[in-house]
């Protein structure tokens, strides 16, 4: 497991103790926060972003083969809109969505042998698969999270003091999902930062802070989705916990558009 700074608040250690507790798995940790984050000092371009972050998954994961005999195989979990997205079905440059990590961002020379056998599948498929291998439903129904993680929920640079303060609203966003009974009626969620800073007011004080955006689709395949329509009290309740509590966040924006014509995320 890879740690590259850039995943949701405490998923990295969450994901571990399934994997070890409940799943029995060898486990090898590898913190490489820093080097992912140094990588990505002052690049705002989201091509680029999933580029760098493509090829950093790819050395990291040779650098650590070397302390191992006779590793030839790289498994990834690509789905089949990965490939649709990032690849023009005529050829034209003009026509490819974004690449996806796994797919355009990945180096031409690796010394690996890709393996991806879910790459004929949706995510609707996969889990049809999960549940009949009796995963758990907290792996298994999870909403869909990117390779580059919060790398493209932070729209332009990114730095540590965003990572936090993204953290900490999506966390908030996840977990009143979770108590309202609604996250499971959703296929994604997740709360994003625009590099927008705007006038707020706290108390009597003036605020200049970012802007946090949500956003909560319904799909059936990913390949086409909705914007959910929550309660306004709902949206009245989030919107304030999360600029009372995360410092550095003073306003918040549900983002209504479909797919098409936006994608599900932002970059």
């Amino acid at each position: 497991m890879v740690d590259t700074g850039l995943m949701r608040k405490d998923e990295f250690k969450y994901t571990y103790k399934i994997f070890k507790n409940k799943y029995k798995l060898n486990i090898r940790l590898v913190n490489a926060s820093k080097f992912f984050l140094s990588k990505l000092k002052n690049v705002s371009d989201p091509e680029i972003k999933r580029k760098i972050i493509g090829n950093l998954f790819i050395k990291t994961f040779e650098k650590e083969s070397k302390k191992f005999k006779n590793i030839k195989f790289l498994a990834q979990g690509t789905l089949y809109p990965d490939i649709i997205e990032s690849r023009s079905s005529t050829g034209s440059k003009t026509s490819k969505i974004k690449s996806h990590h796994n797919v355009g961002g990945l180096p031409k020379k690796m010394n690996f042998k890709l393996i991806e056998p879910l790459k004929e599948f949706f995510k609707d498929e996969v889990r049809v698969l999960g549940k009949s291998l009796g995963l758990l439903k907290s792996i298994n129904y999870k909403h869909p999270f990117p390779g580059p993680g919060l790398g493209i929920r932070i729209i332009g640079n990114i730095t540590p003091l965003k990572i936090k303060i993204l953290q900490e609203a999506d966390h908030i966003f996840i977990n009143e999902l979770i108590k309202n009974n609604l996250y499971d009626q959703i296929w994604q969620a997740y709360a994003a930062l625009l590099p927008i800073k705007t006038v707020g007011v706290m108390g009597d004080t003036r605020t200049y802070e970012y802007t946090c955006l949500l956003r909560a689709v319904t799909s059936e395949d990913g390949m086409s989705a909705d914007y959910y329509s929550f309660p306004k009290s709902f949206l009245d309740k989030i919107s304030n916990k999360i600029v009372n509590n995360v410092k550095g966040i003073n306003r918040v924006v549900y983002d209504i558009t479909s797919k098409p014509p936006s994608t599900i995320e932002l970059e």
